[in-house]
């Protein structure tokens, strides 16, 4: 079809077959040059999203803390009793405080970060252990700088716009929700943008190395992949323990004990939970995603540089960055939805903008997606997949470019579907968490119960969708179409990470609000925010998880196809013990993430009650706490106890794949994508239920702020704070770094692998 369109000295003038109908189009040939459309695409769309990333960073700018003639009388709701000067300076003092504390805990975590990824670059440039592995060695270390640049610039702009964000809140909700979404758009388009530009870059150096040797060249470029991945472990883990033991102790101590406002700035912690904020749900979340999107870009790679017919052209073989590009194009547009057309005049309306970013992304992508497969796709191309048996069979695999196209709207419209189920398992305004709300009436326990049915119950429909997915992508295109399933669910990522970056910065918001002292009428406003931020969280935590069930799953079949398994046999003992010890292993992750969150809030409970007991004048906000103490030892906890998790994921599939073989390695790698998935999910919903629980009695009902109602409501909340903060969304990056390991390390596990299980 379009084969020879290509070939030089052509006539201009083609006919091109579209869904079955021709149609003459007289246009010079340079038009249809594939690889000339894809070294302007990729780089032209990344060029669009870090402008637009530029453009809001300026528009944030733009916003003052300090009063000025033309805001001091339509500011502050208690306009007669606030000295305008010392708010502003107040808020000035609170922001620097969250900006320090989340800026020293990064340049802490940093250092063992960098530490860490030396030595692992060093241990893959070693001669004879992996083929190119000094190729694969610098992958993996540019990937780790990309991730790491990334998580820091969204937690600058995050930690810039929060205090803005407050300050917007005083004039009116429309002009606080813009702020916070405009700097949500810096977070997702510059994360995209920049992981984009440098993977396209790297592959285009490799590629004057390896020339056509397509197979080993993304072979290496895994690596890439790797290395997000890798910090988006410690990201996730670190800044998780981290938030959640200085919102435990804060919630407990604060609110139970003490009985005092959350964020009151007579919180010892309120300044450490408000950092982990940062460090956890910024920082963290955007490592995690942007290793989700590494990861899918070099499975689908891998395997595509398996067919001839892709590998024949560039634009072809590269499909994966232009559908890619596409997305931050059609991100582009939508944003528009909520920071331009449509102003936000009334508090219902937040929550409604919102999810309609969802709803414009995923409808416009839709004919995008169809269109780019069209338009870099051969009419039908072949994968030959060897099985690694004796008579050296092999699996040929046949797909059409619509195959393709099926194959990437069913991962789109699935993570639509996941993130709308998501909500409706977590958000306040439907029933499963009203009864949860409303089992709070008869104490604690009740809360508890649930809470934990509604995130097995929660399950369902995600597992479901996913599911029919897997199936139908398999059977269109086997491995390959599950990982452009997982490009499809990730291809409207700008809009995903700018709706979850808008959740932290209004939290902040209103923790700000509140220890600035500006008003019960901009509090409100800021509640309003945090709540629809809430469940925005919890869509992004479903969106990343099931996003991470695709990514592994396409990861899998990279590493099947690489190490020659062929099909993995789940009656041999090998891989079914495999199955087993694999399964087990999110459980004993979650053990460990959970314990550190409880050793590191133990710390923070008894300095915070050490400081209302000692300091004299603190409950009378006569005397100030030490906040510093607090955020020394979130700090402190966090980075110590994110070693062992961390290890554990790891040195897991290098020791299996050792000691044991590739294939009691691909056992374990199913084992844990099939149980941590389903993990992941009832954890994430069951804590986002119990914290919008407590929201719905915070605001007034089943008899509102301290009564009994509310207590229980606190404790399930504190309970479900590292299930959905910390080991939830952990277990995305165990399952996916597994997988994206055993890859890069595919090449020498087949060939030292199993030693013990040949010696037995």
């Amino acid at each position: 079809k379009r084969g020879d369109l290509f070939e030089q000295h052509q006539t201009p003038e083609v006919w091109v077959t579209l869904f079955g109908s021709a149609v003459f189009v007289p246009q010079p040939l340079n038009m249809y040059d594939l690889e000339s459309l894809a070294h302007v695409a990729i780089p032209g769309a990344a060029a669009v999203g870090l402008g637009l990333a530029a453009l809001y960073t300026y528009h944030t700018s733009q916003i003052s803390i300090k009063p000025s003639p033309h805001d001091t009388m339509k500011t502050y709701d208690r306009e007669d009793q606030v000295d305008h000067a010392a708010v502003a300076q107040k808020l000035e003092d609170i922001s620097s405080a969250i900006e320090e504390g989340a800026v020293s805990f990064l340049k802490a975590e940093y250092k063992y970060i960098s530490a860490f990824m030396t030595v692992f670059a060093l241990l893959m440039c070693i001669p004879g252990f992996l083929e190119n592995g000094v190729y694969a060695g610098v992958a993996f270390f540019v990937g780790g700088l990309t991730s790491l640049t990334c998580g820091y610039i969204g937690m600058r702009i995050a930690v810039y716009a929060n205090v803005r964000t407050a300050k917007q809140a005083t004039i009116g909700i429309g002009e606080a929700f813009v702020c916070a979404v405009k700097a949500g758009c810096v977070m997702g388009f510059a994360l995209v943008s920049i992981g984009l530009l440098v993977l396209y870059a790297l592959i285009l150096v490799y590629r004057n190395h390896f020339q056509e040797d397509h197979q080993a060249m993304f072979e290496v470029v895994a690596g890439y992949g790797l290395g997000g991945s890798a910090i988006a472990l410690f990201g996730r883990v670190g800044g998780g323990i981290y938030t959640k033991a200085a919102d435990v102790g804060a919630d407990l101590v604060g609110k139970v004990e003490q009985g005092i406002p959350e964020d009151d700035p007579r919180n010892p912690a309120v300044i450490a939970d408000n950092v982990g904020d940062n460090v956890g749900d910024i920082a963290g979340m955007g490592a995690d995603l942007f290793g989700s999107f590494a990861e899918s870009t070099c499975a689908a790679l891998v395997i595509a540089s398996y067919s001839q017919e892709l590998c024949s052209n560039w634009g072809s073989i590269v499909f994966p960055l232009v559908l890619s590009a596409a997305g931050i194009l059609v991100c582009f547009v939508t944003q528009f939805f909520a920071t331009t057309f449509f102003v936000i005049d009334k508090i219902e309306d937040i929550q409604k903008s919102l999810k309609n970013q969802l709803l414009i992304s995923t409808v416009l992508m839709t004919p995008v997606a169809v269109f780019v497969c069209w338009l870099y796709l051969p009419a039908t191309f072949v994968f030959e997949i060897k099985t690694g048996s004796e008579t050296g069979d092999v699996i040929r695999i046949t797909a059409k470019w619509w195959y393709s196209a099926v194959c990437i709207l069913m991962g789109l419209w699935s993570g639509l579907f996941i993130g709308l189920v998501t909500e409706y398992y977590t958000s306040h305004s439907y029933k499963p968490v009203r009864d949860v709300a409303h089992a709070c009436q008869t104490g604690a326990a009740t809360n508890i119960i649930y809470g934990l049915a509604l995130g097995y119950q929660s399950n369902i429909i995600p597992v479901v969708c996913l599911a029919a997915t897997i199936y139908v992508c398999h059977m269109l295109a086997g491995m390959y179409g599950i990982a452009l399933g997982a490009l499809g669910m990730l291809s409207t990522l700008s809009i995903g990470l700018t709706i979850d970056a808008y959740g932290p910065i209004s939290d902040n918001a209103g923790g700000i609000a509140e220890m600035a002292g500006l008003g019960e009428d901009v509090r409100k406003r800021t509640d309003a925010l945090d709540a629809a931020g809430n469940t925005t969280a919890a869509i992004g935590k479903g969106f990343a998880i099931g996003s991470a069930a695709l990514v592994s799953l396409a990861l899998f079949g990279a590493f099947v196809t690489r190490s020659e398994i062929g099909l993995v046999n789940l009656m041999s003992p090998l891989v079914f013990a495999g199955l087993l010890f694999g399964s087990m292993l999110p459980y004993a992750f979650s053990a460990l993430t959970m314990k550190s969150v409880g050793l590191a809030a133990l710390a923070m409970v008894a300095e915070v009650r050490r400081q209302f007991h000692e300091i004299r004048g603190l409950m009378d906000g006569t005397a100030k706490p030490d906040y510093a103490r607090c955020v020394s030892i979130s700090t402190d906890a966090s980075l110590r106890e994110m070693m062992l998790p961390g290890a554990q994921v790891i040195f897991t599939p290098l020791i299996v794949g050792f000691v044991f073989g590739k294939t009691a390695l691909a056992g374990v790698l199913a084992g844990a994508l099939v149980s941590g998935v389903q993990m992941a999910i009832s954890m994430s919903n069951t804590g986002g239920a119990w914290d919008n629980a407590k929201k719905f009695i915070e605001s007034g009902q089943l008899g509102g702020k301290h009564s009994a109602s509310h207590a229980a409501a606190v404790i399930g909340d504190t309970v479900g704070d590292p299930m959905k903060d910390t080991s939830g969304p952990s277990l995305n990056i165990l399952i996916k770094l597994m997988a994206i390991i055993s890859l890069v390390f595919a090449g020498a596990i087949d060939k030292y692998g199993g030693f013990l299980w040949k010696w037995l």
